[in-house]
């Protein structure tokens, strides 16, 4: 992108938000990878952390000169602080950042979903991915905040004759991604042995973390981590989006990888019961396991629908990816009745419009999404849907699903109205996965949830729970106690835990950040907007180019875009330095103090 940092005109708001900017320039110098006219060639990166020589085990082979490229890539006077740019060394490309009057490479994509992170925001040394929030140092490569699982590569940097010039490796440069160092287990185990130092429950985004954080953190006694899945943990929030994607396309780490960092991965494996007096488990094939730090991330399950017709087949909670095959096989010029207007239910409504002959919505409510984006929003959506060619029956319920041998044919609305169907895709929402929790000591809610403190500890001496399961405090909301049933999340809780088991006392102290993906259009969403009494929007809804800031009194409290990146990742940043922003400073209609002008 072209252009050079220009400076924010001085209103209220916008010196909040543009002291980011300000702060980068009078910080205490960062152990950044220090680069200047006067320094000699040195390597990106912290002291003591490994540049693109040795980040990772994968890498270190790879010595020879003929596996490294070497590019002069701009002028030292192209860049100003805090700005960014993508170059091209031949054999890849990496992006290029000067801050405090240094420069540092690191990989240019994020690794989670590959995003230009050219496109992101720059702050405090290190960079915010403009899709999804991930966080990453600029000067390690290191992932700090979530999704994802895998951090960026660094490339060494010098200055010579006023030319900045990049060394990289060829294969770092492809790859575009660094799996972190990890130790081993040092004592000899027998795999049916009944104890283990952690014991995870679950294998999604908080029970991976929390292993990988382990052993990335040097831990070397034993970790075992269980699911009832049959699959090895997968991107469950594509499910929805790519209805055709086998769990081995979806697959987050392979059993090569598990088994090189000596991760014990348990599939069908049900846990029955828990005793913190014993500290055992107990599996439903009867085999029980004693543990020294258990973590509970067993996720949430679907609410059931209760409706006449129990018995008739290809009705679907979308739980698994046979579940999501099955269902875009099923409505192939078929028809699809989608009952709900949760964002799954949605997700799966828009992946289906150009496989079904017809795709219709059963909602409760008058618009989908009015409590959770607003009603304004939420119409701008109803109108997308309708325009790709879904019905909606609004304010309706089910009362009965009717077959023909077995098979869907009718859905039938409390209201009278029968809808043709051959697939019926149940997304009402959910609730925690804890019943088999009812006599383990541990404190649940009356929902179900597990009360946790900002260290992910439940009441129970060694008991960690994350992910969907919890109620947390939340900084931003003074630290009163919430759900927040986020991927990106989940992740953060997993790395928090696992730190705390270990020992190192660390709060939790994220933005929730969310997303999802609907004909091709996303909506971003920071922050926690429970409670919201006012929605400012500024840009086109019926563009579909918006921003939606969420306040409650006369604070923001979160927002949501359309087509505006990064303006959700920018606000995530202020919420994260822990700056409020006044409704009164959103209700300008001026959108300029958002728009990232420090790129290239």
């Amino acid at each position: 992108m072209g252009g050079c940092l220009s400076k924010p005109k001085p209103v209220e708001v916008k010196v909040e938000l543009t002291l980011l900017e300000k702060e980068k320039e009078t910080d205490a110098m960062s152990p950044n990878g220090k680069v200047s006219p006067f320094s000699d060639c040195r390597p990106n990166g912290a002291p003591g952390h490994c540049s693109d020589d040795d980040t990772s085990a994968m890498l270190r082979p790879y010595h020879k000169p003929r596996d490294y490229v070497e590019a002069s890539v701009c002028h030292v006077k192209d860049l100003e602080n805090g700005q960014m740019r993508e170059v091209d060394l031949g054999s890849g490309r990496a992006l290029l950042i000067k801050e405090h009057g240094e420069f540092c490479a690191i990989g240019h994509k994020c690794p989670h979903y590959g995003a230009p992170l050219v496109k992101g925001v720059l702050s405090k040394g290190h960079i915010r991915c403009p899709w999804h929030g991930a966080c990453f140092n600029i000067a390690t490569g290191d992932i700090e905040d979530f999704p994802g699982l895998d951090s960026l590569p660094t490339f060494q940097v010098r200055v010579e004759k006023d030319k900045v010039i990049i060394r990289a490796n060829k294969q770092a440069l492809q790859s575009q991604r660094r799996t972190k160092s990890m130790s081993r287990c040092s004592a000899v185990i027998n795999s049916s042995t009944g104890f283990s130092h952690i014991l995870i429950i679950g294998a999604g985004p908080a029970g991976l973390v929390c292993g990988e954080t382990l052993r990335q953190e040097g831990f070397t006694d034993r970790i075992v981590m269980c699911t009832m899945d049959k699959h090895l943990p997968y991107d469950r929030p594509k499910l929805s989006k790519s209805l055709e994607s086998t769990a081995e396309q979806l697959r987050l780490r392979s059993m090569d990888f598990f088994q090189a960092h000596d991760i014990e991965l348990l599939t069908e494996k049900e846990v029955v019961s828990v005793d913190v007096r014993t500290k055992t488990v107990t599996f439903q094939d009867g085999l029980k396991m004693e543990y020294r730090k258990l973590l509970i991330a067993t996720g949430s399950r679907p609410k059931p629908l209760n409706y006449k017709g129990k018995d008739v087949e290809n009705v679907f909670y979308l739980r698994t990816p046979e579940d999501a095959n099955s269902i875009a096989r099923l409505a192939n010029n078929k028809n699809a009745v989608i009952v709900g207007t949760s964002f799954v239910g949605m997700e799966v409504a828009a992946a289906l419009t150009d496989k079904a002959h017809s795709v219709s919505v059963i909602g409760i409510e008058a618009i989908p999404f009015r409590k959770s984006l607003g009603e304004k929003v939420g119409k701008a959506i109803m109108k997308m849907f309708e325009t790709n060619r879904v019905k909606f029956y609004m304010q309706n319920e089910v009362s009965e699903m009717r077959g023909h041998h077995g098979q869907l044919k009718e859905v039938v609305l409390k209201s009278g109205k029968v809808l043709r169907a051959d697939v019926c895709v149940i997304g009402t929402g959910s609730g925690p996965a804890t019943a088999f929790l009812k006599q383990s000591g541990i404190h649940m809610d009356s929902k179900g949830f597990i009360p946790v403190t900002k260290t992910m500890q439940t009441n129970a001496d060694g008991v960690f729970a994350g992910g969907d399961v919890v109620t947390f405090p939340l900084s931003a909301r003074s630290n009163k106690k919430v759900n927040v049933s986020h991927w990106q999340m989940a992740h953060v809780h997993g790395r928090v835990a696992a730190l705390n088991m270990m020992g190192t006392t660390t709060e939790i102290k994220t933005v929730p950040y969310f997303w999802t993906a609907m004909f091709g259009k996303s909506i971003r969403y920071a922050g926690y907007g429970e409670g919201f009494d006012d929605v400012i929007i500024q840009g086109d809804l019926d563009e579909l180019k918006f921003v939606a800031f969420y306040t409650k009194s006369e604070e923001v409290i979160a927002v949501a875009s359309m087509n505006y990146d990064p303006i959700v990742s920018r606000v995530a940043e202020v919420f994260g330095s822990g700056k409020t922003i006044k409704k009164r400073d959103v209700e300008t209609g001026d959108m300029s103090w958002l728009i990232d002008k420090g790129t290239q």
